[in-house]
C-alpha cells in the first residue's frame, strides 16, 4: 500500500466526530436570606451540574466567602447574610478554576491526583493542567 491508501484507510477507521450544539451554562444559585443566614436552595443541583463532589464545592465556598456553612437536605446554609451576586461570582470562579478545561473550554474534566500533585484532566481533548489551589 502506498501512503495515500494508508491515509484513506486510517480516515475510515476514525470515530465520527459529534459536534454538540448545546452550550454549558454555569448554574446560578437560587435562595434567600433568613435572619442572619443565607440559604441556597439548589446547592446539590449546582454540584451535580458542575460534576464535582459536594464537599469540594462546599469547602471552596466556605473558604472564598469566609463563612461557616453546612448542608441541610438539598439546601446549603451559609452562616451570614450574602448577596446572590457574590455567591454566583464564587460559583463561576469555581467552575473556571476546577471544572472548565483551559485548552478547549469544555466542562468534561476530572480532578486526578498523582503523587502529591493534583491535576485537572480533560476527557474531551486530553489536556492535563496542574491545579495550584487545593480543594
Amino acid at each position: 500500500m502506498d501512503y495515500e491508501q494508508l491515509l484513506k484507510k486510517a480516515k475510515e477507521n476514525l470515530p465520527e466526530v459529534s459536534v454538540s450544539k448545546e452550550r454549558f451554562e454555569i448554574p446560578k444559585a437560587s435562595g434567600h436570606v433568613e435572619g442572619n443566614k443565607t440559604i441556597v436552595n439548589n446547592f446539590l443541583a449546582i454540584a451535580k451540574i458542575l460534576n464535582r463532589e459536594i464537599d469540594q464545592l462546599l469547602k471552596y465556598l466556605q473558604k472564598e466567602l469566609a463563612t461557616p456553612a453546612f448542608i441541610d437536605g438539598q439546601r446549603l446554609i451559609l452562616g451570614r447574610k450574602l448577596g446572590a451576586e457574590l455567591i454566583n461570582q464564587k460559583i463561576e470562579q469555581f467552575a473556571k478554576d476546577f471544572v472548565l478545561c483551559k485548552e478547549c473550554g469544555k466542562p468534561d474534566t476530572k480532578i486526578i491526583k498523582e503523587d502529591r500533585f493534583v491535576f485537572l484532566k480533560c476527557t474531551a481533548c486530553g489536556a492535563k493542567h496542574p491545579l495550584k489551589v487545593r480543594i
